[in-house]
């Protein structure tokens, strides 16, 4: 049972903070019976409470929900599916963090206008949360970075004055095509992403370096956006060719879905005829027919990684360099969209 100490006249939530050696929102989190705190902890604040004779009130109260933090978020891709698991990440732990939101978007993959951004960046940020492909857009950082607060850069490598929360792409894209070489397959499509992100170069690389490891593969590559109709445009120059694909390796689900699409319209049997793989697992990769094999980027996790990141620097966090690329793991999910070459095209 803790006992009272001196009390301090006009204690607040901040001194009980500071006594226990917590933040504030972990203090509102005990004294609103909130879970997610541990025994030990609890007992702390609990603790500091008794010590300090705080008694909490609705300001105090207040003081750690939405007015505490206030989050940009600057988003502009052009997949719906991609954008529905960020922003549901990122929702979700802005709950946890008590932080209000604001949004500002882009259109088709463009970054806002410079003199929208310089607004947003004025206007009284605690942090900033970047989307893909904003986050490796010089006009972005370069203008955002004025507001003086941190930034998060999701799906983005080596960014000045961000933190970038990604997963291995290039390993992630040479496990997926090592699958496919062990299926059998040796003549691929790859249908390249978005030009001004590096992870579309990073995948790029991986899919190459695995066909260079195989003497008779090769690899016929198609410029892609990121967007279901450059997937429509690449799926039809593909297959055009005098000796089309086996395999097609798409940079995301929506390219990929597309492809599929476009197989289909051509009354090519996928896989047995064609094997289409994509890039994210979002819901794009399981409301198609076949279901699509995938590379799964942990998309909701890496934005509440981000969201989490941003929040504690926000509270004056100290920055390490561990804190400044974090890279998460990814998975190879196999579905029914893959599946050894045609007879005639085995090696």
């Amino acid at each position: 049972m803790a006992k009272a100490g001196k009390p301090v006249q006009g204690a607040t939530i901040i001194d009980v903070a500071a006594k226990a050696g917590v933040s504030a929102m972990t203090v509102s989190r005990v004294i609103n019976g909130r879970s997610g705190v541990s025994a030990a902890t609890r007992e702390a604040v609990e603790q500091a409470i008794a010590e300090l004779s705080y008694v909490p009130n609705v300001a105090a109260r207040s003081l750690v929900t939405s007015a505490e933090l206030r989050i940009g978020v600057v988003y502009s891709n052009p997949s719906a599916a991609f954008m529905s698991e960020l922003l549901t990440g990122v929702f979700e732990e802005a709950s946890i963090h008590g932080a209000r939101l604001v949004l500002l978007k882009g259109e088709g993959g463009r970054p806002p206008a410079e003199a929208e951004l310089a607004r947003f960046a004025a206007s009284g940020l605690s942090g900033i949360l970047l989307a893909p492909p904003l986050g490796e857009a010089p006009v972005v950082m370069r203008t955002l970075g004025r507001a003086g607060v941190p930034i998060a850069a999701i799906g983005a490598y080596h960014v000045p004055g961000a933190t970038c929360v990604r997963i291995d792409d290039r390993r992630a894209a040479y496990e997926m095509t090592r699958h496919l070489l062990d299926l059998g397959h040796r003549r691929f499509g790859f249908v390249v992403g978005n030009p001004d992100q590096a992870a579309s170069a990073e995948r790029r690389a991986g899919m190459e370096d695995a066909v260079r490891d195989v003497p008779d593969a090769a690899v016929q590559l198609v410029q892609g956006d990121f967007s279901y109709a450059s997937g429509l445009a690449a799926g039809e120059e593909l297959l055009d060719g005098p000796a089309p694909p086996t395999a097609v390796f798409a940079s995301n689900d929506d390219m990929a879905a597309a492809i599929v699409s476009v197989a289909h319209r051509r009354q090519l049997d996928v896989p047995r005829q064609l094997t289409v793989v994509g890039f994210d697992d979002t819901t794009a990769a399981v409301t198609l027919w076949p279901p699509l094999t995938t590379v799964h980027q942990p998309v909701r996790r890496l934005a509440a990684e981000a969201l989490a990141l941003v929040a504690t620097e926000a509270r004056g966090a100290p920055k390490t360099r561990a804190r400044r690329d974090r890279v998460l793991e990814h998975e190879i999910v196999k579905r029914s969209s893959t599946g050894a070459p045609p007879a005639e095209d085995k090696g």
